[in-house]
């Protein structure tokens, strides 16, 4: 992804990309709806597929964040503000 098009990513852009991962990595979340305040592991997501899901948002999104950075979300609300707040860093 080009840094201008990083750069201009909303919090529901990057909500769905978290949604779009967990799909990958959880089953049966096909027909889920996504609200910021769905909790990972209350979907299903145990440590290890979360951390695959924050992996594959942090790629998508070109970003390299450590893991103890992302520790403090508790639903993917806030998940998607740090995700946010790293790109308008970058």
């Amino acid at each position: 992804m080009m840094s201008k098009e990083r750069e201009m990513m909303t919090k529901a852009e990057i909500l769905e990309l978290i949604a779009k991962s967990a799909r990958e990595i959880i089953p049966g979340l096909e027909g889920h709806v996504f609200k910021e305040s769905d909790q990972l592991s209350a979907l299903g997501a145990n440590s290890l597929d979360r951390a695959e899901i924050t992996m594959m948002v942090q790629e998508s999104l070109a970003l390299t964040i450590p893991r103890v950075e992302l520790s403090g979300a508790k639903n993917v609300g806030d998940l998607a503000e740090l995700f946010l707040a790293k790109l308008k860093q970058a």
